[in-house]
């Protein structure tokens, strides 16, 4: 299984991102994808997982401004990222169920 992240940088606060996270070596449509972040000195929390039927789960520090959606046909999740604030700043790994990460992308909200 490789899990392939994109989409961070640095932005603005109050500014948007998509972070993209294109998987291969697996059958993409039945497993559950998820994004969780690891900020410096702290453990890596959830962000957001989407289910194989498209049931969302978010954590409540991001919820409404985070949407997590996927594109089976592409075998791609997505992570769009609104409303950003410092405290969103992070490492972004994404995760295939049961225990797959991707190499992690840097977002960095800062003026």
């Amino acid at each position: 299984v490789q899990l392939v992240e994109s989409g961070g940088g640095l932005v603005q606060p109050g500014g948007s991102l998509r972070l993209s996270c294109a998987a291969s070596g697996m059958i993409f449509s039945i497993y559950a994808m998820g994004w969780y972040r690891q900020a410096p000195g702290k453990q890596r929390e959830l962000v957001a997982t989407v289910s194989s039927d498209g049931r969302t789960n978010y954590a409540d520090s991001v919820k409404d401004r985070f949407p997590i959606s996927r594109d089976n046909a592409k075998n791609t999740v997505y992570l769009q990222m609104n409303n950003l604030k410092p405290e969103d700043t992070a490492v972004y790994y994404c995760h295939a169920f049961p225990n797959n990460w991707g190499q992690g992308t840097q977002v960095t909200v800062s003026s």
